[in-house]
């Protein structure tokens, strides 16, 4: 069973199943590189009308524009922006993540960088990458390597929700292969959690994301920033919960699109030593990295 399938009914099964065949067919979205931006700053899973709320008090979320992105799960997005046809981009662009979805689906030899933070700072408490430490090696990598193009993807806020963790997601982290079967949006299907309660934990993870988007923007000078989602998170809408892949129902795939700006002011140093060697390679496949992968919903 997939995490997509995880607490549907047949009816509920066949309806999605017939959306991603159309999904599959259609090409949707505006692609990351058609636009002018020096860093984007991918916030996983970022509904906008979530951003227009958290993000008022943060004083470079200003105006909220939207997009459609091109993929409505990150394993979408990340090949259809990533891809042969955008490799002259590609090749200029360094890239720190936490997204375990990169192993599978990227070729790091690609990028200018490939930072995949999730490798080496994986938190099993909560069962994801902190947002500091992706801030902590993006820091590090605009000022060591300068690059053209620099893109920050923090895993939130995206579950688990890191500061107000709902009851059932933090044991979907330690148990691996149980994971599909306790995610927040499962929850919500099945009616055991409120549409209010995953709300606020969800709010609550995204405004600790901006947190470090705050101290990341303040310690790497980019003339054209952008703040904006991989994909979106439905909380109902159409039947659906989650991000189901090849599913371009418009709350999913509409994403915010914020334009702002960077300076690095020093106000920051970076601690975080990735081991030595890097690590390289594909580890899809094992035990670590299935885990991890479920952790975050995806089977």
């Amino acid at each position: 069973m997939f995490a997509d399938d995880a607490g549907r009914g047949p009816l509920q099964r066949a309806f999605l199943r017939a959306i991603q065949a159309v999904g599959r067919r259609l090409d949707y979205g505006t692609h990351v590189y058609d636009h002018e931006w020096d860093l984007l700053v991918v916030l996983d899973s970022c509904r906008p009308d979530a951003l227009a709320t958290v993000g008022a008090p943060f004083p470079f979320v200003d105006e909220i524009d939207r997009r459609r992105s091109v993929g409505s799960c990150s394993s979408e997005w990340l090949t259809r922006t990533f891809g042969a046809e955008r490799a002259d981009a590609v090749a200029e662009t360094a890239m720190v993540t936490g997204n375990t979805w990169t192993d599978r689906y990227l070729d790091a030899d690609a990028f200018a960088a490939l930072d995949e933070v999730w490798k080496y700072a994986w938190d099993d408490d909560i069962g994801t990458v902190r947002a500091a430490a992706i801030t902590d090696r993006a820091v590090a990598l605009a000022r060591n390597r300068n690059p053209e193009r620099l893109v920050v993807h923090y895993m939130q806020p995206h579950h688990p929700f890191v500061p107000d963790p709902v009851t059932g997601d933090a044991g979907m982290a330690r148990t691996g292969n149980r994971s599909s079967d306790t995610n927040p949006w499962v929850a919500l299907r099945r009616g055991e959690v409120s549409v209010e309660r995953v709300w606020r934990a969800y709010e609550a993870n995204l405004r600790y994301a901006l947190e470090s988007v705050g101290v990341l923007l303040d310690n790497v000078t980019a003339d054209r920033a952008v703040i904006t989602a991989d994909h979106a998170n439905l909380l109902g809408e159409w039947g659906l919960y989650g991000h189901p892949m090849h599913a371009p129902v418009p709350a999913l795939v509409t994403v915010p699109w914020v334009e702002t700006e960077g300076r690095d002011r020093g106000t920051f140093d970076p601690t975080l030593s990735p081991p030595e060697p890097l690590p390289v390679g594909r580890v899809y496949g094992t035990g670590d990295a299935t885990d991890r992968l479920a952790a975050l919903g995806y089977r």
